[in-house]
């Protein structure tokens, strides 16, 4: 009997496997010859990191989850949801082409700005901030959909308008102007990490645009005097700050989390304390689940884990580029300068996610892409994965047309 089971489950597997495969590899054959038309690196290092998401998120979260929710899984559930309901979702966007998104970038931006605004009238209030969206059990946080909506609505505007945006002062403003109109939503809510998250992807397209460099110049020096203004202004960013430079002055204070964050790295040493076995995630460490998971991944994978997560983050940037730098080559500029917002969003976000747990940058409160617990963080990051496997199938398929056309 239990043999039988074992031959089941064996060609369930083996059944799912091929059936994976056949839409992974999706192919166009001419003259015997295959073309595959998915990334499939893209792809197996997305599954691979919401997996090693999973696992550590539910690690992390069981002491929570069992004190808040009297359930050791609660937050585990969840995030097994948005994972599945981001593969429904995936399937469905992956077939949409990426006119489509161009044709409504700018709907999509005005939706944004519109939830920007309700999550200030009737938003829910989580440790002082404002950002969600109470949708019964489930809630929205709007930053995130903010984020994918400027990047479409930039890749739009240069297409358009990129030799004034080279030659016109007024044609670098204007997309400034957007972005300055999203930040100032966003600083009342307040949520300074994701104006930077903004601030800089915004400039990293301009740039691949081809601005001029000292339009930069005067844009970076009056960013740099904006943030240090608003952290001047808000006393918990001036904390937040000086605990950054010295968490052991107050390590039960102002420098609580970071000293809590260093302990675990610590503690994870080369190889690590084995999976499961964190002590700081016993509710010492502050939303372990969620901004500080990467503390987490060091203590119970040790350096080994931490090596292997942060390179999966950094080669799924490095194919948003290469994929975007392929499209540029063949002029669908929109897709090109899309994912290269992307990749410059998921690296970013990234540094900024490690550098706050490893007490390089103070605390902003950025998710580790695909890895952190966010139902709205994690379906947005998997929408944008689906965008760039998209973009890489239509430059893919236009390569291959004109290879046909041409033998």
């Amino acid at each position: 009997m239990c043999i039988s089971k074992v031959r089941l489950l064996i060609n369930l597997f083996t059944f799912l496997g091929i059936r994976l495969k056949d839409w992974v590899t999706r192919a166009c054959k001419s003259d015997d010859s295959v073309l595959v038309l998915y990334d499939r690196t893209l792809l197996w290092l997305t599954f691979g990191l919401a997996i090693i998401g999973f696992v550590m998120v539910t690690s992390a979260s069981m002491p929570v989850g069992q004190h808040w929710n009297d359930d050791p899984f609660y937050f585990a559930k969840r995030d097994a949801f948005y994972i599945l309901m981001g593969l429904g979702i995936a399937s469905v966007t992956l077939r949409v082409p990426m006119y489509f998104w161009q044709c409504h970038s700018n709907a999509m931006l005005v939706v944004s700005i519109v939830m920007l605004f309700i999550v200030l009238v009737v938003g829910s209030s989580i440790n002082g901030a404002s950002r969600w969206i109470s949708c019964g059990p489930f809630s929205i946080q709007p930053a995130e959909l903010s984020k994918l909506s400027l990047f479409c609505y930039l890749a739009n505007y240069l297409v358009r308008k990129v030799e004034e945006v080279r030659n016109n002062l007024w044609g670098f403003c204007k997309p400034m102007g957007v972005m300055v109109v999203m930040a100032v939503l966003l600083l009342a809510q307040p949520d300074l990490g994701t104006v930077i998250v903004l601030f800089v992807t915004t400039l990293a397209m301009l740039f691949l645009a081809g601005a001029k460099l000292w339009k930069f110049l005067a844009i970076i020096g009056s960013g740099i005097f904006a943030v240090i203004l608003l952290i001047i202004a808000e006393p918990y960013r001036m904390r937040r700050v000086t605990s950054f430079w010295n968490p052991w002055e107050d390590p039960f204070g102002s420098g609580y989390q970071l000293t809590q964050s260093l302990m675990a790295l610590g503690r994870g040493a080369f190889w690590g304390q084995g999976l499961g076995n964190s002590v700081q995630k016993l509710e010492y460490l502050p939303e372990a689940h969620t901004d500080f998971i990467f503390s987490i991944i060091g203590e119970e994978l040790g350096y080994i884990g931490v090596v292997i997560s942060l390179l999966m983050v950094f080669f799924i940037s490095f194919r948003a580029m290469s994929i975007g730098r392929r499209a540029l080559e063949i002029h669908q500029c929109f897709s090109g300068f899309l994912a290269c917002s992307i990749g410059v969003w998921f690296s970013f976000q990234a540094l900024v996610n490690v550098g706050a747990a490893a007490g390089i940058l103070p605390t902003k409160g950025l998710t580790l892409p695909l890895v952190s617990y966010g139902g709205s963080s994690l379906l947005i990051m998997s929408t944008a994965i689906v965008f760039l496997l998209r973009i890489d199938y239509e430059t893919r398929l236009t390569k291959a047309q004109a290879f046909t056309r041409g033998t």
